[in-house]
């Protein structure tokens, strides 16, 4: 089974993201010169930075005592101090979890860190603050360093699909246990981080250790909470309920966005790469699922993410084209008729090797395998 490391080993050796590579850095070099301090508490490590060569390091949203910063400015090191006063860390070095940005929900989700960084977002977008719109890049930056350490190496394969399916529905079950076999397939599950078909397929992914009762269990739990509507508080405590149950589930991966506020992350990805810019994530999460993509039923986001997957397939703009599976025959070719059309795109290109549309998402994972995902 895939297991993801809670930080990938994977990075540059000469960026720093947690206390303890902080302190194995200094203690086996020496030396810090030349090295990336990323959104590390150093206030405890005076001593250390006033004895260390830190020549031509740049620190990135550390916090560390004054005369700290005095010395590693003489060294010709580049300090970029914490922003205070803001409701996220725009230099992490690290995916949020699901606790982090759901904590104090036993107080209303209106109070947890994900409600405010997105009342933030808000707020300043409606100034067009040049240094507001700094900090969202500089911080979509840094989820996007994290992620592409912590997907290094590994298969990813996403699934797309629209919010709206609620917990409670034979869909719903069904792309939870789609997650589940893709993640027993050693794939790494990457969805949209939001709810509806995205959190069912991390739920799945999240499912892939245990038995299958605790599928069914959970699923009924759930569904006494179907819809993030009318209350978030209640709809994120369900899912909290159950990963107190059932600790330790399967990793995978969600890449939410605050563009749409109305929808909040799952609790069941592991690590969530949460952006401010819409198309930054969008266009992350298709590119990072280089084992194919599966396409639940949707409307406009799920239409979009078809076709933004098609373009680099159909220009090989990404090396060879990755898989695309389509589920649910009426809703693609009737409803919302996209599958005509990728049909008539792909004719005749190294990319209609690489499509299928399928009746049931139980057909899903053997479609993906036989198109080489």
């Amino acid at each position: 089974m895939q297991t993801m490391p809670a930080h990938a080993a994977h990075h540059d050796d000469h960026e720093i993201e947690t206390l303890q590579e902080f302190d194995a850095t200094v203690s086996a070099r020496g030396t810090l010169a030349g090295h990336r301090v990323q959104g590390v508490d150093l206030t405890d490590r005076t001593r250390e930075l006033l004895t260390t060569d830190t020549t031509g390091a740049v620190f990135l949203g550390c916090a560390m005592r004054e005369e700290a910063a005095a010395k590693i400015r003489a060294d010709g090191a580049l300090v970029f101090p914490p922003v205070p006063g803001l409701p996220f860390d725009p230099y992490r070095g690290l995916l949020y979890s699901p606790d982090e940005l759901f904590a104090s929900l036993a107080d209303g989700y209106e109070s947890t860190p994900d409600a405010l960084a997105y009342s933030w977002f808000q707020r300043t977008k409606a100034d067009r603050d040049i240094y507001a719109s700094m900090l969202r890049a500089v911080h979509d930056d840094s989820v996007s360093d994290a992620l592409d350490e912590l997907l290094s190496g590994a298969r990813v394969v996403g699934v797309m699909g629209g919010h709206a399916m609620a917990r409670g529905t034979e869909e719903y079950a069904g792309a939870a246990r789609l997650g589940r076999e893709l993640a027993r397939a050693g794939l790494t599950v990457a969805t949209g981080g939001g709810p509806g078909a995205m959190e069912a397929a991390n739920l799945g992914a999240y499912a892939a250790p245990f038995d299958d009762e605790m599928l069914t269990e959970s699923l009924e739990l759930l569904a006494k909470a179907p819809h993030f509507t009318p209350s978030i508080t209640a709809w994120a405590s369900a899912a909290f309920e159950i990963r107190t149950r059932w600790p330790g589930g399967g990793p995978s991966v969600g890449i939410p966005t605050w563009f749409y506020g109305h929808e909040p992350p799952n609790a069941f990805a592991s690590h969530l790469a949460k952006y401010f810019a819409n198309a930054t994530r969008e266009d992350g999460l298709l590119a990072r699922s280089n084992a194919g993509v599966v396409f639940l039923p949707g409307a406009a986001g799920t239409v979009q993410e078809i076709f933004d997957n098609a373009t680099p397939n159909y220009y090989e703009s990404r090396g060879e084209p990755t898989p695309m599976v389509l589920v649910d025959r009426a809703h693609w070719t009737e409803r919302l008729p996209a599958w005509p059309l990728l049909k008539s795109l792909a004719g005749g290109r190294p990319m209609e090797r690489r499509i299928a549309l399928v009746d049931r998402i139980e057909e899903a994972p053997g479609a993906l395998k036989r198109l080489g995902g």
